[in-house]
């Protein structure tokens, strides 16, 4: 994974607007965080390993991978509990008679 990559990933799948990224940290302009990001990689004179803007960008990209794929695999399980209320709200009593 390198810059470019997460780029055009973020291209493809823009953030949300806010993120609380941190608990004592909230992007509050999501695109705003990211073109920083870009710059402060772009313009670093050392290792891009050692770039402080290239940690906060994989960081912001882990934690967007990691929510879309938890809201992903939680749609699919609220859909199955709700096609089990709905089955079970057409299922009709049926009478019992006494013999």
């Amino acid at each position: 994974m390198n810059p470019e990559e997460i780029k055009r990933y973020f291209e493809n799948n823009p953030p949300p607007q806010e993120v609380d990224w941190k608990p004592w940290a909230k992007i509050i302009d999501s695109q705003l965080f990211l073109k920083s990001c870009y710059t402060g990689i772009r313009t670093y004179n050392g290792p891009l390993e050692m770039c402080p803007a290239w940690w906060h960008l994989k960081d912001f990209y882990l934690l967007i991978k990691r929510s879309a794929a938890q809201e992903n695999t939680a749609a699919p399980a609220s859909e199955a509990i709700e096609s089990q209320k709905i089955e079970s709200q057409e299922v009709e009593p049926q009478e019992t008679q006494e013999v």
